[in-house]
């Protein structure tokens, strides 16, 4: 996997499970999902709206991009399944380290990145709901890369 292609701060997560064991991996992701914090009430409130809805995720969890003033975007997380710890914890990874990240890197971030979180054994329909995570956010990414374009082309 090309690590350049994605933020420094993905690398370095991604560094950090390079060499652990299984059930380290598992506990490392747990500890992510222990820091899950759930959109604030000021960006989204229940019921979530079936656009910001990841596909294929079983989890049901649900993107909020907000952008920022420095041309980036926050991205805000729901899950609305509570035994959802992957999607809970790919939330905050994608939280920390996509956040607040030029939209450039975020939509070059590789799928396989997930694969080298969780590891090659990730269950097909885990790793899909994951992947839909992400497509989430880099369409987001993407949309903001067009829309500026087409400001500063004047069209």
């Amino acid at each position: 996997m090309n690590e350049s292609a994605m933020p420094q701060k993905l690398a370095d997560v991604v560094a950090d499970f390079q060499f652990v064991d299984r059930g380290m991996r598992a506990e490392m992701l747990i500890e992510y999902a222990d820091r899950f914090i759930e959109v604030p009430a000021s960006i989204a409130t229940r019921p979530f709206p079936e656009a910001s809805r990841a596909p294929r995720c079983e989890s049901d969890a649900y993107v909020f991009p907000v952008d920022q003033p420095d041309g980036t975007m926050h991205f805000y997380f729901a899950v609305e399944n509570p035994q959802g710890l992957s999607a809970k914890a790919w939330a905050v990874v994608l939280e920390e380290t996509c956040s607040d990240t030029p939209l450039e890197q975020v939509v070059k971030i590789p799928q396989d990145v997930i694969f080298e979180l969780y590891g090659r054994d990730l269950s097909m329909g885990k790793g899909q709901g994951l992947i839909g995570m992400l497509d989430m956010v880099q369409h987001a990414a993407k949309q903001r890369l067009i829309a500026r374009r087409i400001r500063e082309q004047g069209l």
